[in-house]
């Protein structure tokens, strides 16, 4: 196994018992070693899956959402590093005091990422206008992405259809974690899907991510640990195209 490429491919637990996502856990073994922990899963089951995910070795992306004033802010990033999370979310829109508040606390756990949400992939120019923002996604997100960076933030979260421009606002070390991802066969079929813009694993790689969040497609798979397998291979496969 492609231990790097591995880590990339980062699971969603959206599930509303620990029961569930310790199933899915136990099911991919050592095949899964990143796992996203977000805010229903966290509220039914408390941070205990989560430190036990960190203690087991695997990488934990508390995807919080942060969007309070920068003490509370900080406070919940600490918390986040306690439990060993290696990756946690802060709102962009939030402002830069806030995301910095968040990269200052997050300055004393070494494995942790801050990772700011650009805009939601749920949402679209319509919604934009909605909660009275004039400009569209592709004019909000690398506005947000470029306030990211100024703050410290390691990272971003985009959508595929974003990251193929990011690069050139964010500082060559910057993450962009890309969510809705779906399998190719899933798009083909327009199967439901709550987020706007989705994207299949090897697009969002092959368009700048660096890693991709993958929930019900895999989850729900009758051989969820055979699916991560395939992907694993074809993102490993693509990294050693390029450094060959």
């Amino acid at each position: 196994m492609d231990v790097d490429a591995a880590r990339r491919i980062i699971v969603a637990l959206d599930f509303d018992t620990a029961g569930d996502a310790e199933a899915i856990v136990a099911r991919l073994g050592d095949a899964g070693q990143a796992y996203k922990i977000g805010l229903e899963l966290l509220t039914a089951a408390g941070p205990a899956l989560a430190a036990r995910l960190a203690a087991e070795g695997k990488d934990v992306f508390l995807d919080l959402k942060l969007f309070e004033i920068p003490t509370s802010v900080a406070g919940a990033v600490r918390a986040a590093g306690r439990l060993g999370a290696t990756m946690v979310t802060v709102h962009a829109m939030a402002g830069i005091r806030i995301m910095e508040a968040a990269v200052r606390a997050a300055a004393d756990f070494p494995q942790l990422r801050v990772i700011a949400l650009t805009v939601v992939t749920s949402l679209t120019d319509a919604d934009l206008a909605d909660v009275g923002v004039r400009a569209t996604t592709a004019e909000q997100v690398p506005r947000l992405a470029r306030l990211t960076r100024h703050a410290g933030c390691h990272g971003v979260v985009a959508s595929a259809q974003d990251a193929a421009t990011l690069r050139e606002h964010l500082h060559p070390g910057m993450l962009i974690v890309t969510p809705g991802v779906r399998l190719r066969a899933e798009l083909a079929g327009q199967a439901a899907t709550e987020h706007a813009r989705p994207a299949d694993p090897v697009a969002a790689i092959r368009a700048g991510a660096s890693h991709i969040v993958i929930g019900r497609s895999l989850t729900r798979a009758p051989d969820p640990a055979t699916v991560l397998a395939d992907l694993t291979d074809e993102l490993g496969n693509i990294a050693a195209t390029r450094r060959g």
